[in-house]
């Protein structure tokens, strides 16, 4: 199969579009025929060599996909050659989404609805889930009395917290670094909006919350946002450390947080909230239950051909684009991935 490796770590130049093996099953596992692949900003993380993202070489890379089931391992039920289905991760540490094939702990797959795409399915994988875990969990029962600030509004983390923010009642403010973004959005439910490029954000926030600040800061950014999203929060309020577009965070002296309000300060990560299959299953039930409704959307996927993934990490860290980029896998004679218009 064809498949995208890295052999070193680096920076785009380092992934090699090659052939390789299609994987083995081991008990317990699905091998997917992917038809579309997530293009995430942890992926950038794990090729450059960023801590803690430690892998053995060589490794095909990639984390989420969607396609149809192509082959059932032992002891698997409840799943059936053809399938339509989405997973967040591979089954091995070295064998994941970049690639034609990709093995999948059959309870890490899920059943995409009728009616929705690939590309949508795959927006809902780490971006959805991710949205969902920290608007639901990480800061709790966020509702109509709380303030949220997202930074990178218009990708495709951003999208999907403004979306469900918006969701669960909650006031948002935005930021992003072009009219066509601010447009993007607005469209999308954001109260407010910020041009980074053009407003200090720490500034603009506190006029629009008459000085009180933010409840919770939604930071994937990193090391050029951290301190000045610390200084937006509200007395109790919570940053949400999500992100390294700028570059990782320093460390953090824990006395910053008392003189500014006895803040709240997290990284988490996705796996954590997705430990179970239980839990796996009901996040991944409300995102879908909530796009077949109509009240969550996401936008029409930048898309790449496998062989240009270069292509892709140059534009997601370029920080230009907006919403999911994407990878295209041949799937029969499908050759492009429509996605489903809703109103």
């Amino acid at each position: 199969m064809k498949a995208v490796r890295i052999h070193k770590e680096g920076g785009p130049e380092v992934l090699t579009y090659e052939e390789v093996p299609i994987p083995t099953l081991k008990p317990g596992e699905i091998l997917v025929k992917n038809e579309a692949v997530g293009v995430n900003y942890i992926d950038t993380y794990i090729r450059s060599g960023l801590k803690p993202y430690n892998i053995t070489l060589p490794s095909i890379l990639g984390k989420d996909g969607a396609g149809y089931v192509h082959q059932i391992g032992e002891g698997v039920t409840g799943f059936s050659v053809g399938d339509h289905v989405v997973y967040p991760g591979s089954s091995s540490p070295t064998s994941g989404s970049y690639a034609e094939y990709t093995p999948v702990i059959a309870d890490r797959l899920y059943k995409i609805p009728d009616g929705i795409s690939s590309q949508e399915g795959v927006t809902l994988m780490i971006s959805g889930l991710t949205a969902h875990a920290f608007s639901t969990s990480t800061y709790p029962n966020l509702g109509k009395e709380h303030t949220v600030l997202i930074h990178a509004g218009a990708g495709s983390l951003g999208q999907l917290l403004i979306q469900i923010c918006k969701l669960l009642g909650a006031k948002v403010i935005t930021t992003v670094s072009t009219k066509e973004k601010a447009d993007l959005v607005k469209s999308l439910g954001a109260d407010h909006v910020i041009n980074y490029t053009q407003e200090d954000f720490k500034v603009e926030v506190k006029k629009l919350t008459d000085n009180k600040g933010v409840n919770v800061v939604y930071d994937s950014v990193g090391a050029t946002t951290w301190e000045k999203s610390l200084d937006s929060l509200a007395p109790l309020g919570y940053l949400v450390l999500c992100g390294n577009a700028s570059g990782p965070v320093p460390p953090i002296d824990p006395f910053m947080l008392t003189g500014r309000g006895s803040l709240f300060v997290t990284r988490p990560t996705l796996a954590h909230y997705v430990l179970t299959p239980e839990a796996f299953k009901r996040r991944c039930d409300e995102l879908f239950k909530w796009l077949k409704e109509g009240k969550i959307k996401v936008s029409a996927a930048t898309t790449f051909p496998l062989k240009d993934v270069a292509k892709a990490h140059e534009a997601i860290q370029s920080r230009g684009t907006t919403g999911k980029l994407s990878f295209i896998c041949f799937y029969g004679n499908k050759t492009s991935l429509p996605v489903v218009p809703r109103d």
